[in-house]
């Protein structure tokens, strides 16, 4: 049975504002990268724990993915067949603000 995925307000604004700041440039690039995100979060519908613990929590629950240079970070609640994504972080920002 495949889990729900919500996406929270916060993890919204992470990477709209990249895509607004490339699609100035390039807006083929732009589409492509947040497509790109949004194909790797649709991916935890189907496979909730795919993503490594992240590193600076010590919670299972808690997780990421990677699509390169965004850490794309969800908690898994296996009751509720749900899947928060919490934050869409770039990497060179340091650690997530959760």
């Amino acid at each position: 049975m495949a889990f729900a995925v919500i996406v929270t307000d916060l993890a919204n604004e992470d990477p709209r504002q990249a895509v607004q700041h490339i699609a100035q440039d390039n807006p083929t690039a732009a589409a492509k990268l947040g497509y790109a995100i949004l194909d790797r979060i649709k991916l935890l519908r189907d496979f909730p724990w795919m993503g490594r613990v992240v590193p600076e929590r010590d919670d299972p629950t808690l997780r990421e993915v990677i699509h390169k240079p965004y850490r794309i970070i969800y908690r898994v609640k296996t009751d509720q067949h749900l899947v928060e994504v919490w934050r869409i972080w770039h990497g060179a920002r340091g650690e997530p603000v959760m």
